[in-house]
């Protein structure tokens, strides 16, 4: 099961910070569904100052750019989405057309000798 990991920024403003954090203290049914639908699992997102890192682990063959689409075109998760945008912002290093950038794996202990 290959493990994702990807960045975001939050806005820079206390009060909004504390609101995403508020919100994702239990978000709304119908997004952890079509996240597990998606057969995701162990999704965590970090958090120190206004960087975000998502890690989560999927199914074999699994692409985010292809497999999201089913999961984003719920009229619920689009809700939720347009929400969590107004707390969020590209971190620098986002391609074009990306909201959470893509992170690549610089190191994994379980491949040392």
């Amino acid at each position: 099961m290959p493990t994702f990991a990807q960045a975001l920024d939050l806005i820079d403003d206390p009060a909004r910070i504390a609101e995403y954090r508020r919100l994702h203290e239990r978000i709304w049914p119908e997004v952890a569904a079509g996240l597990r639908e998606l057969g995701l699992s162990n999704m965590r997102i970090w958090i120190s100052g206004t960087r975000l890192f998502m890690t989560y682990d999927a199914p074999e063959g699994f692409d985010p750019a292809r497999d999201y689409q089913a999961y984003a075109a719920k009229p619920r998760v689009q809700e939720w989405d347009a929400l969590m945008r107004t707390f969020q912002r590209r971190v620098p290093a986002a391609r074009e057309g990306e909201w959470w950038s893509a992170m690549e794996c610089a190191f994994d202990l379980d491949a040392q000798p």
